[in-house]
């Protein structure tokens, strides 16, 4: 198994975790207040994992990319990333 795929899975596992252990907190605490707070935790942690699954993926591609498919790329997810933290 390649080790950058399973790095990948792994930590998209992990953030699929987060989200329902997220859901579940939501749930008890049965408070709208306190449950836009966990929400708003994990609008921050989403955008890290992208950034952060994207990374691993790009590290693993590095020595197939040409330098300017690589800036298409890093463009790309920059586009992503404004597309997603600006409000």
């Amino acid at each position: 198994m390649d080790k950058t795929v399973f790095s990948m899975a792994v930590l998209r596992i992990v953030s699929g975790s987060l989200e329902l252990t997220a859901a579940i907190v939501m749930l008890k605490l049965n408070d709208v207040q306190k449950a836009l707070v966990v929400n708003s935790m994990l609008a921050l942690v989403g955008p890290l994992v992208l950034l952060t699954t994207t990374t691993i993926g790009l590290v693993g591609l590095s020595d197939k990319l040409s330098p300017m498919r690589f800036l298409w790329v890093a463009a790309g997810v920059s586009c992503l990333l404004i597309g997603i933290l600006r409000k």
